[in-house]
């Protein structure tokens, strides 16, 4: 691949070069022989002024292009280096068409050589990458990128980055090569120019697989990893004494401190398993709470024969169960422990389906084409065939579910069953000694016709607080206008040639054998019918929000509850055309039913390709029965145990409704189905108790006191000299002034506290309206210009890249709201001042919040007491929780809201954290002890 490459990058004055958007720096680097010969950069005068935005992004100002050339002064330099090369950028088609105007405009001819995409190539050849943008891959391969947004730097670093994925690409299998060579045709880059050589290259000798790969039905993949054979040694006692403990602790960890909490813990839970009871553990922030629970789950294990469950909320607590803690606890333990982590069937992929759609003749789209080629890659390095190590595009998530590992009807593929994952999962399950899953697999197998988890009786819930929502959502049903749409496109109109065009043809070939009750053009015609009726119910649920919310001044989104029984017009009209909807829905599945059911009994005589497509249409069948049963759900339940809501974003209405259902209370089904039916259940969490009382808690599972061992072990941390408490006197009240009053009083203090603190902040809001006005006052303000401002919800980005991006700056500040109060980790110095703008209360006006209240309520209680409280404290015990995470942190924690020393109940917040000092003060205080103290 000895070719030439020229990587460019550009720094423009907009994104628009039709509509006169300019360059104002360009810059290019050589790579010939695969190495960097030549780099070239200049700063370019645009002739027009640049924006606030751009300067800002960019670093360059006018007065810097002021006296730069014009760009046909450098367009000859830039033609010669471009002769003869491939064009390459990080997004081709953005660079590419800026120089085309410029050259144009210059007198030149356009560039019309081949070009690469080296985004669309890191797609392809790192397909479980978090991120495809520039600063994210140069982190990831370990690049040094100092200056993002200057085009000097971004053109070195995609020159190294595409140097690195041109040799990723040479190492493929000539196999592999050959199949994404044939997929290629549809990309944005001149790939198939690449592979063409290297496919001629590899031809003309032998190629040798690497051990760890194989080609199976023409796929290369990684083979299965067969675990060694482990000697079973002798069943040990528990240690139950702190030096037997400690022993096994060192074996571990080099230099292993004792933490009483931790032994505490581990007796605790080996105590519950032992005498068959449930507990709740309440484990403080470094007590250590993943061995404490691993290690005598996995002595139970070896003592009992029996497999334990463990079960976590998040992924990320999976994973690092997996990766990081187990490799620990096999060093520990003297006999060899088995783990296995087991997901929903879906998330696997079914290799006989994707095998099948290499072999299909149909044009792909671009989303399908591009998931293809990573999957491909993907196999050469997936130990688990999980979808969640991918990084698919929400095209390919479509794709995802055409492949997705379900029950097969008439796709037996037998030649795939010794690699398929699933199984291999499910089988790696069986004989394991702890099973990591998640509260919703753990939920779905209580119901599940058949059981997917081995039989179990033990099982640690961790991230406990969070088992009564996961409870709630699982019970719960909803509904959503563009997963209906979708499912209901997959099907299509008979003229539209999807699915059922494909169907009808199919059984029309077959017709002899095949029964038509209902015929083509009356199921065409149901099917244009349910495509109205379900405009029109996504339309009158639409006219009910609206008409029912209490609408706010700049809100778009809209929570509205659905009230069932009520006899109003609009609730009426979504009830008419749901029970509609439903029934046109029932006659359509009873037809493709009737059709699936006869080429069932035919499927000897069906080709391969005829099998994949019947295989599309069961799967599309069993989602059409799943969407009918939730429309009973939701619009026929009229039970007070179900609260019944509606979402919506009112700048796109249809697209962005959802409907909710769900029941008001878990805890009896917790109760009947899961804990009487289980010897015994750990809960755990560092948020389980207010107050030091696990009373809410134990109400929310179903569980009793009497029964369970409730036990608190606070956190090792010394709080008293790590961390201060403090709680401005000189802001308003936040519930006594208007909203726009509040958030200027607010953004002046986070600024006078952010110039004191250097940045190094996490500011947690509760609401986005607020979180959205206080970012803007603060950018507009000017005064925290060399701060990196990031905000959830404005600056782009998931949970876990957000707070990447807040540890690389120097001075960052970051504003978040939900997901940000809990599992967010930023040990050390990169975060040292933590600011809670409001008390973390649910607004009252929330479904799920209301139909609560009403039943406490109802039950004699009081609301706001036995619900509305203890939640906040919860949640807000998980924002403290952020500061402190290691022993040597140090830090202040700001709370904005006054209630929290000027009311009653505020006493609850203080006194359900370790106790920490308490400072009032005005803003020049908190500066100054800001100054003294950190």
């Amino acid at each position: 691949m000895g070719n030439k490459y020229v990587v460019v990058d550009l720094e423009t004055t907009g994104n628009a070069p039709k509509k006169g958007d300019k360059i104002i720096q360009f810059a290019a680097v050589v790579i010939e022989n695969g190495k960097i010969t030549e780099e070239y950069s200049s700063l370019l005068n645009p002739e027009q002024p640049i924006s606030p935005f751009i300067e800002e992004l960019t670093g360059l100002s006018d007065d810097m292009v002021e006296d730069a050339p014009l760009f046909s002064v450098i367009a000859p330099k830039v033609l010669t280096l471009l002769d003869g090369a491939f064009f390459v950028a990080h997004n081709v088609l953005f660079d590419l068409s800026f120089l085309q105007e410029e050259l144009l405009e210059s007198g030149y001819n356009g560039f019309y050589g081949p070009v690469i995409d080296t985004v669309e190539l890191a797609r392809i050849l790192l397909p479980t990458s978090d991120s495809f943008k520039l600063s994210d891959l140069a982190i990831r391969e370990g690049l040094n990128h100092e200056r993002p947004h200057q085009a000097d730097s971004d053109a070195y670093v995609t020159a190294e980055l595409l140097l690195i994925l041109l040799n990723k690409l040479k190492n493929l299998p000539l196999n592999t090569l050959e199949q994404l060579h044939k997929l290629s045709g549809g990309l944005k880059s001149d790939l198939d120019i690449l592979f063409d050589e290297l496919i001629s290259l590899k031809e003309s000798k032998i190629e040798y697989l690497p051990d760890y790969l194989e080609i199976h039905k023409g796929i290369a993949l990684k083979k299965e990893k067969i675990p060694k054979a482990q000697e079973v040694s002798a069943v040990i006692d528990y240690p139950y004494g702190v030096e037997d403990k400690q022993k096994m602790f060192i074996k571990a960890f080099s230099s292993y401190e004792i933490r009483h909490g931790q032994f505490n813990m581990m007796d605790s839970v080996y105590a519950a398993f032992k005498d068959s009871k449930h507990a709740l553990i309440e484990a403080g922030t470094g007590v250590g709470k993943s061995i404490a629970y691993l290690v005598p789950s996995a002595i139970h294990a070896n003592e009992s024969g029996q497999t334990v469950v463990i079960s976590t909320y998040t992924t990320q607590l999976q994973e690092q169960l997996l990766t990081k803690d187990m490799p620990l606890l096999k060093r520990m333990l003297p006999f060899p422990v088995k783990a296995a982590l087991l997901k929903g069937r879906s998330h696997y992929i079914s290799m006989a389906k994707f095998a099948q759609t290499l072999r299909d003749d149909e044009v792909d789209n671009y989303d399908t084409i591009l998931s293809k080629m990573q999957i491909l890659v993907w196999l050469l390095d997936t130990d688990t065939g999980d979808s969640d190590e991918l990084n698919l595009s929400s095209g390919g998530r479509i794709f995802w579910n055409k492949i997705k590992n379900d029950d097969t009807v008439f796709l037996h593929d037998r030649s795939w069953i010794s690699r398929d994952f699933y199984l291999r999962a499910r089988k790696a399950a069986q004989s394991a000694d702890i099973i990591i899953t998640n509260h919703s697999m753990l939920l779905t197998d209580l119901v599940a016709p058949s059981s997917f988890l081995p039989d179990f009786s033990h099982v640690v819930i961790d991230e406990g607080h969070h088992f009564v929502k996961a409870s709630g959502k699982h019970f719960g049903q909803k509904l959503d206008y563009l997963t209906v749409r979708l499912l209901l496109g997959q099907i299509g109109l008979f003229e539209q040639k999807q699915l059922f065009h494909k169907l009808e043809k199919l059984a029309e070939e077959k017709a002899e054998n095949v029964d038509h009750s209902i015929h083509s053009f009356e199921l065409n015609q149901l099917i244009s019918e349910i495509l109205h009726e379900m405009d029109e119910l996504f339309k009158v649920i639409g006219i009910y929000a609206k008409k029912h919310s209490i609408a706010k001044k700049g809100m778009n989104r809209l929570t509205v509850r659905f009230f069932n029984g009520t006899n109003d017009k609009e609730s009426r009209a979504v009830l008419v055309s749901a029970e509609r909807f439903g029934f046109l829905l029932k006659d359509l599945i009873k037809g493709i039913d009737n059709r699936v059911g006869m080429m069932a009994k035919i499927k000897e005589a069906l080709t391969l390709e005829e099998k994949a497509l019947m295989e599309e249409v069961a799967s599309i069948l069993n989602d059409l029965k799943g969407l009918n049963e939730n429309i009973k759900y939701i619009f026929q339940t009229t039970s007070s145990q179900l609260v019944v809501w509606i979402e919506m974003d009112t700048r796109s209405a249809q697209n962005a409704t959802t409907v909710y259902s769900q029941p008001v209370n878990v805890s009896e089904y917790l109760k009947e189905q899961f804990f009487s039916k289980k010897e015994s259940a750990v809960i755990t969490s560092a948020t389980l108790s207010v107050k030091d009382s696990f009373h809410f808690i134990l109400n929310e599972l179903g569980l009793e006191e009497q029964h369970c061992i409730v036990q608190q072990i606070s956190s090792p941390f010394n709080y008293q000299e790590q961390v201060k408490l403090v709680i401005p006197n000189d802001l308003p009240e936040v519930n006594a002034v208007p909203l726009e009053e509040y958030v200027a009083s607010i953004s002046e203090h986070i600024i006078s506290i952010g110039e004191a603190t250097k940045g190094r902040m996490l500011i947690l809001f509760t609401s986005h309206e607020m979180l959205r006005r206080t970012y803007e006052l603060i950018k507009e303000s000017g005064f925290l210009e060399d701060y990196a401002v990031i905000a959830q919800g404005v600056t782009s980005g998931s949970r876990s890249r957000l707070t990447r991006n807040f540890q690389r700056f120097d001075k960052a500040i970051l504003l978040g709201t939900s997901s940000f109060w809990e599992g967010v980790d930023i040990p050390g110095e990169d975060l040292s001042c933590l600011v809670i703008v409001r008390l973390p209360f649910s607004p009252p006006d929330e479904p799920m919040v209301q139909a609560k209240n009403e039943q406490i309520k109802s039950e004699g209680r009081n609301p706001f007491s036995a619900n509305s409280l203890p939640e906040a404290v919860i949640r807000f015990k998980q924002g403290v929780g952020r500061l402190i995470r290691t022993s040597s942190d140090k830090g202040l924690i700001v709370v904005f809201d006054r209630r929290i020393v000027t009311t009653k109940y505020g006493k609850a917040f203080l006194d359900s954290i370790p106790p920490v000092p308490v400072q009032k003060g005005n803003i020049d205080d908190i500066v100054d002890l800001i100054y003294t103290w950190l």
